[in-house]
């Protein structure tokens, strides 16, 4: 099945996941990947700039909540978070295989304030829906929650491994120190709660992650399970493949209601017929033509002569 063309107007909300190949536990969470993880998160963020609302990297997938200013710039983002995520966690767990599943997934999120909270909140449920901890606030890997809940910016590590190579290559005397770098990651409110100071949005998000928590203690004691636990999720083998993966179709946008879903399916509609047109017209050897804006065009044919 073909993916569908990547549409994201100006200023998009948009809900990021991306998995891991074959949903095996290569992002399984620990001390050094964590700090790795947010260092890479935060370079991404300040060569190619987007707005983080949350963040959380379980131990097969990651769910990140961004507002983004095009396609082009979340592409670049994405691509740069990803290849250097996957060579990190990759050298930590001797992984040398395709890292990810496939490329990411991008949903819009409506400027519904119900829209925007609910995805706010499912993200943050993230690891406690699961039955892995009791809290969001538990999650060993990387997860905003804390961050959110403190108003605090979150500080990761990047690696210079360009730097590191040439010192290897004159024989330099290797300080392991010497090619870590300090990086930030800077949350923003989401657009909704824009209005809010900080104090008001921390304590909508520590109300957010108490519903989250008394829905988790409802079903542990339905079941008669508890959580996994901390120190269960630390020792997973990052090699290991699940018996069963959850899959299904990805919407096109998350919309609290029918109308705004309905409006957001004919603008998709109308970008869509614009670039097939535009499409056809390549194809027929009109190249010149011009691609709806915010629209990836594909390559030009080959030209013989």
């Amino acid at each position: 099945m073909p993916r569908r063309l990547r549409y994201v107007p100006p200023g998009s909300l948009v809900e990021i996941t991306c998995r891991t190949v074959q949903g095996r536990l290569l992002l399984r969470p620990s001390p050094i990947l964590t700090e790795l993880t947010l260092g890479v998160l935060a370079r991404a963020a300040r060569l190619y700039p987007v707005e983080i609302h949350g963040y959380v990297f379980l131990s097969n997938h990651f769910h990140l909540l961004l507002t983004v200013e095009s396609a082009q710039r979340l592409a670049a983002f994405m691509n740069y978070l990803n290849s250097n995520l996957a060579r990190e966690a990759g050298r930590l767990i001797r992984w040398r295989e395709k890292f990810w599943g496939r490329r990411y997934q991008a949903i819009l999120v409506t400027a519904e304030e119900a829209a925007q909270v609910d995805r706010l909140r499912y993200l943050l449920a993230h690891g406690t829906k699961e039955g892995l901890v009791a809290s969001p606030l538990d999650w060993p890997g990387a997860h905003c929650a804390r961050a959110l809940v403190d108003g605090t910016p979150v500080r990761g590590r990047w690696h210079n491994r360009t730097l590191e190579f040439k010192a290897r290559r004159r024989s330099l005397p290797l300080d392991p120190h010497a090619f870590v770098e300090a990086e930030t990651v800077r949350l923003a409110p989401i657009p909704c709660w824009s209005y809010c100071d900080a104090d008001e949005y921390r304590a909508r998000i520590r109300s957010l992650i108490r519903d989250i928590e008394r829905s988790a203690r409802t079903e542990a004691e339905a079941s008669g399970m508890g959580p996994l636990g901390r120190h269960a999720l630390l020792l997973q083998n990052p090699h290991l493949e699940p018996n069963r993966i959850k899959k299904g179709p990805a919407p096109l946008a998350h919309a609290a209601s029918a109308a705004a879903r309905r409006s957001l399916r004919y603008a998709y509609a109308v970008f869509l017929d614009a670039f097939r047109a535009a499409a056809r017209s390549l194809r027929a050897g009109v190249l010149d033509t011009a691609f709806p804006a915010g629209s990836f065009p594909p390559a030009l044919p080959f030209r013989t002569g």
